[in-house]
């Protein structure tokens, strides 16, 4: 009998992973406690739309209070909730997860030790996604990296190379391209990294290549990479050649890497995606800004390491999530003020 499988959140990451392995015909369990889309996956299943197909599958969708009566065990519970929900999700999960089995974390930032406070490090697994997909609506979704164009890098917080971290593996195959890797801290630090530099995006009410074609926007982004870059070898995490790129391009040249990351990750997404920042501000909820760039500013002023375009980019969150400024490109004037 195959692995019963947790998808614990129903954000449009959650959601594709989701339909994916339920094509597959892997038993599959979707959680959130998002009720107009859960009843929407319940009723027709969930929509997701790539530049190449429209499809929708039948996904068993439950919604978080329903845990209580059904009482499952999991063998396998990805989480795909927002940084700042990681703890409380995570000890929910702790209570319907086997005694063997695994907690993956399909996240942005850097949650994993958060997530194995919640349930033991025995039981927690770290995976950096490249995926890029939106959801406004219930029950549909778009996604904007089609299947050969998405990136998982799995791996064991103790760098070893288990059979669990091969299905693992397995699982994520059916949604895109998955490698494994003996280094997830230093990976999930790479992908930290990329996102810090399109963060910068989020507070401009623009899609990712309208950004990057503003005046100064490209080498501000840089600028940003390059703090993040530089904590992170503080830190002592190891570069990695991540979303499908070589050692060679992804040299200890920080600017040189820092570029190539950029670009490759604007094009993989497409033209008409947001970064997932930008669609938290567009829906007017908060976003992980915190996690990612504040991340990089707080480390940096731990280890004195100045980081002023990590933290202006996260001034402006903070005045973007109080409604002290709109979504506007002029956005980009204050993030340079910033630094000055």
């Amino acid at each position: 009998m195959g692995a019963k499988i947790a998808v614990f959140g129903s954000g449009a990451i959650g959601s594709c992973v989701a339909a994916s392995l339920s094509a597959a015909g892997e038993d599959v369990t979707i959680i959130d406690q998002w009720p107009q889309h859960i009843e929407a996956m319940k009723a027709g299943g969930v929509r997701v739309v790539t530049k190449q197909d429209d499809t929708t599958t039948r996904v068993n969708a439950c919604h978080i209070y329903e845990l209580a009566t059904y009482e499952p065990v999991f063998d396998i519970a990805f989480i795909t909730v927002k940084s700042y929900d990681t703890q409380w999700m995570a000890k929910l999960i702790s209570g319907y997860l086997a005694e063997d089995g695994v907690l993956v974390g399909l996240q942005n930032a850097f949650n994993d030790d958060a997530n194995a406070q919640m349930v033991g490090r025995e039981r927690t697994m770290g995976c950096v996604v490249e995926l890029s997909c939106e959801i406004f609506t219930p029950g549909m979704v778009q996604r904007n990296t089609v299947p050969n164009g998405t990136w998982f890098s799995v791996g064991e917080l103790d760098g070893s190379d288990t059979t669990r971290l091969r299905e693992v593996q397995r699982l994520l195959k059916l949604v895109g391209n998955c490698d494994t890797t003996n280094n997830i801290y230093g990976a999930k630090w790479t992908k930290l990294i990329a996102n810090s530099m399109t963060c910068p995006f989020s507070s401009l009410g623009m899609k990712n290549w309208e950004a990057m074609e503003l005046p100064g926007m490209f080498d501000f982004s840089v600028e940003v990479g390059k703090e993040s870059f530089a904590v992170g070898q503080a830190l002592g995490f190891r570069v990695e050649p991540l979303f499908g790129l070589t050692n060679k391009q992804i040299s200890q040249d920080s600017t040189d890497a820092i570029s190539t990351v950029m670009r490759k990750m604007v094009k993989d997404v497409g033209p008409n995606a947001r970064t997932h920042a930008a669609q938290d501000h567009a829906k007017g909820r908060r976003s992980e800004i915190e996690y990612i760039n504040g991340r990089v500013d707080l480390e940096g002023r731990r280890l004195n390491i100045a980081t002023p375009y990590n933290h202006s980019v996260c001034e402006i969150a903070r005045k973007t999530h109080k409604g002290l400024i709109t979504l506007d490109s002029s956005n980009l004037t204050l993030l340079k003020e910033g630094v000055s």
